[in-house]
């Protein structure tokens, strides 16, 4: 199999066509990336700034170049020695008029040859909620009415810009006729004549008829599960695996498809044994991939949560925990604060998704005679929702896999015996539902509640806990990670160990990511914030100095003060992490440039929290007042506190810089195949999207490579640039390919330290017949940063790594390891890296 020794992704769009990623090519050669891995590049929505809103999957999308953009990079990329990873998103569409497919359906209904595509339940009409307002209320402003469509002159109802087609059988043979209709009532009688109901979009969360990536009406989920969907729609994918063109695929939230294993079994045999597959999957702290899945691993959002227990100081988070219960006034809750936002979106974001599942619950009690209430089982249903401890299980048309019927039973025993436990026979019944344990006239009903069950947790998980919870909890940012448990309670180091040894053995090809597209904040900002676990007294202090310097800029409206403290607390801590290393109080043109990306941060974090305003439901007054105190915090005039803000932070930054090497070290060096996202081989301050989807300068990074080799440890500058870290990249990506059964397969062995300062080191060796490594690294130094000396610490070595000769990585110094390892102040703040073969 084609096995990535690294990757490097680049996000297309937005200014990056194909041939500009063709130039930068001899850069990722230099950096020694093996593949590069690219976003979405199948034709998208005009202006689409991501890609993940394809219309034609059997398209490259000419707004970046197309098939002769395509191809030239693909050539550039065999002459350099390089493969190719594409993004693939086989579990929806756009559900847009661009879309040949949607389009066909939306004029054709269900006789259109794209009707079983998408999921969609032609027991009505299809749903298509795009209007501002209800139908009637739209129509009577004259915002609706019948016009000609621009391209083919056919008549449509038009609204704004978009022109929905009119069926067939209700205007041929008397086109002009329905062309001169202005009668609004005979507009609306043509409307009921249509496959599909034009509606609010606001009514979608409670009223659609086809499946949704997560709370987007405008992906409609497709139907990959069908043969002939999935043929259709890998059409050109695979004809560029082999083609050669490409040697891997990343599939894009596998947990959404109707049978992730019966695709990916699918999608091995048709692209073959050679191609490199992952998944976009998240894993919840202790969950593993299905080890019968035919691909190499995730994308590694648990490699990220791994990365915490060595970074995050275990034994001060209680602190931290009280100084930020002691703002609030109160102790945090977790289960009950999970518990509410789960239950929020069962209720209202996902209330539509779930009235499905009570319709064929229904169906299948009135099957099997089972006299229960719907308003019990639409509880029980709600209950065993939001109990769902993991993003969902894998049953099929036969039904649930052991471990996962276990998983059901253990979940169901708990709602049972919960505070707001539901009537036990309804939830009894569903349970069995999803066992698949109903009669013979009702196993069709039971696999697609199974289904779309095991379709839905996923998306509630994630809208719950990332998209809300993470956004109401603000203890530690830097905790508030995809993939993450919310305000976890104990870190170790040797947890650490244990989940490396058991990547190894599970998943050693899996992707390794400090930082995605997706994540809540850049991987250096995450490293910064990490260290604040080390200091929460200090911290807590900074916090209640900033808040009274900034106190008369709080407003108080009727529900309360804008910002509350709570929210103060998460401005700061985002602030601190974002803060960019070398800007100065007093440069006023950089802090505008922060204030515009803190600000579209600000008013994301406020909607996503789900409290005083909303996406759906915007409060402007109470996010205007939260916006002028962010522009204050920002304001050149506000020096006094600027001053502080950035004298304060300074050694935060500094042990910040310290981990990211760290992580940086660990991710080159440990099971797993380090995935470099674009712009973070140097600092990545970013905050999340779309603050984190920004084009890095390109030009500055090819030209600090250049000086990277001369880059000194020693020096101050070269840490707050960033080009320590680039350095370190490019020093250790070239072993990888050259040593691959090393990094791939060689023995995962934790090394332990000794001495007054053993809990500042992290150390570890890679070990295979031809070589092994000794990697070293610092952690925990915020404080050891203000000391004048560093204590002694040593490292033991086994029999096979002690008395050999090494080559330390990042400096070329060669050295014989007798004894063990010593370290002195000089190696103690980068991290060590030594090769012997």
């Amino acid at each position: 199999m084609n096995i990535p020794a690294s990757t490097y992704r680049i996000q297309f769009r937005n200014g990056m066509t194909f041939d500009r990623a063709a130039a930068l090519v001899p850069y990722l050669q230099q950096l020694g990336i093996s593949h590069l891995y690219a976003s979405p590049i199948f034709t998208a929505l005009s202006g689409s700034t991501h890609g993940y809103d394809v219309t034609n999957a059997n398209e490259i999308d000419p707004a970046i170049g197309g098939r002769e953009g395509f191809d030239r990079l693909v050539k550039k990329l065999q002459e350099a020695g390089l493969g190719l990873i594409i993004d693939i998103v086989p579990n929806h569409m756009a559900s847009s008029l661009e879309n040949a497919w949607w389009r066909d359906v939306v004029e054709n209904g269900e006789q259109s040859r794209y009707a079983r595509h998408f999921d969609i339940d032609w027991s009505r009409r299809l749903t298509l909620p795009f209007l501002g307002d209800d139908f009637d209320q739209e129509l009577a402003n004259g915002a609706i009415a019948v016009k000609p469509d621009p391209h083919s002159g056919k008549p449509t109802l038009a609204y704004y810009e978009s022109f929905y087609p009119l069926a067939p059988a209700t205007w041929q043979d008397r086109q002009e006729a329905v062309l001169q209709l202005t009668d609004k009532a005979k507009i609306a009688e043509l409307h009921e004549r249509q496959p599909y109901r034009l509606m609010s979009w606001r009514d979608a969360p409670r009223d659609l008829s086809f499946r949704r990536f997560f709370e987007i009406t405008g992906l409609a989920g497709v139907r990959v599960e069908d043969q002939a969907v999935f043929d259709e729609s890998h059409r050109l994918i695979l004809e560029l695996v082999h083609s050669g063109a490409v040697q891997g695929l990343r599939v894009d939230h596998v947990d959404g498809l109707a049978d992730p294993k019966g695709y990916l079994e699918r999608l091995r045999q048709q692209a073959g044994p050679e191609c490199y597959i992952t998944v976009e999957k998240i894993l919840a702290k202790g969950e593993h991939l299905p080890a019968d899945w035919p691909i190499s691993g995730t994308t590694g959002y648990e490699f990220i949560a791994s990365l915490s227990e060595a970074l995050v100081d275990g034994r001060h988070l209680r602190q931290l925990r009280q100084a930020y219960e002691s703002l609030l006034g109160k102790p945090v809750d977790v289960p009950k604060e999970l518990r509410a936002a789960k239950m929020l979106m069962a209720t209202r974001n996902f209330a539509g998704e779930a009235t499905r599942l009570l319709q064929l619950a229904v169906t299948i009690a009135a099957a099997d005679n089972e006299p229960l209430a719907e308003e019990a089982l639409l509880k029980a249903l709600r209950e065993l929702l939001v109990a769902f401890p993991v993003y969902r299980t894998y049953g099929t048309t036969e039904g649930l896999p052991p471990e996962d019927a276990d998983l059901l039973l253990k979940v169901a025993d708990e709602v049972s015996q919960g505070d707001k436990a539901p009537d036990p026979e309804a939830l009894a019944f569903l349970t069995r539902i999803l066992a698949g344990e109903v009669s013979a006239a009702a196993l069709a009903d039971a696999a697609s509640f199974r289904t779309r069950f095991q379709q839905l947790t996923g998306p509630l998980m994630a809208k719950s806990v990332e998209d809300t919870l993470f956004f109401r909890l603000h203890m530690a940012l830097a905790l508030n990670e995809v993939g993450a448990e919310p305000m976890p309670e104990s870190f170790s180091p040797e947890r650490f160990h244990q989940e490396m040894q058991e990547r190894l053995e599970r998943q050693p090809d899996a992707l390794s990511g400090t930082s995605t597209h997706d994540t809540k904040r850049g991987e250096d900002a995450r490293a910064r914030l990490y260290t604040l676990s080390e200091a929460p007294e200090s911290w807590a202090e900074c916090v209640a100095r900033w808040r009274l310097s900034n106190q008369a800029q709080v407003v108080t409206l009727e529900d309360g003060p804008a910002p509350k403290p709570a929210v103060e607390w998460m401005l700061y801590q985002a602030l601190a992490g974002a803060w960019p290393t070398t800007l100065k109080p007093e440069d006023a043109t950089g802090l505008k440039a922060l204030e515009e990306r803190f600000t579209g941060f600000v008013e994301k974090a406020l909607r996503e929290a789900k409290l005083r305003t909303d996406w759906a439901d915007s409060n402007e007054t109470y996010e205007n007042a939260v916006l002028d105190y962010v522009r204050h915090l920002l304001s050149p005039d506000n020096q006094a506190f600027l001053q502080d803000f950035v004298a304060s932070l300074q050694p935060f930054i500094r042990a910040g810089l310290v981990n990211s090497l760290t992580q940086t070290a660990i991710k080159l060096t440990a099971p797993g195949v380090p995935d470099i996202y674009q712009g973070s081989e140097t600092l990545d301050l970013s905050l999340v999207d779309p603050d984190n989807r920004r084009e890095p300068d390109f030009a500055a990074l090819q030209q600090l490579l250049h000086s990277s080799a001369q880059a000194d440890f020693a020096d101050e500058a070269h840490w707050l640039d960033g080009r320590l870290k680039q350095r370190l990249i490019a020093a250790v990506l070239p072993l990888r390919q050259q040593l691959p059964d090393l990094f791939r397969q060689g023995d995962y062995l934790p090394l332990s330290a000794t001495g007054q300062q053993a809990e500042n080191v992290l150390a570890f060796a890679r070990i295979s017949e031809s070589a092994a490594l000794i990697v070293v690294t610092p952690r925990l130094v915020l404080q050891r940063l203000q000391q004048e000396n560093w204590a002694t610490a040593e490292i033991a070595l086994p029999e096979n790594l002690d008395g050999r000769r090494y080559l330390n990585v990042l400096s070329g110094e060669e050295l014989v390891i007798e004894n063990g390892l010593h370290l002195t102040e000089e190696n103690r703040l980068a991290p060590m890296i030594l090769l012997s073969r």
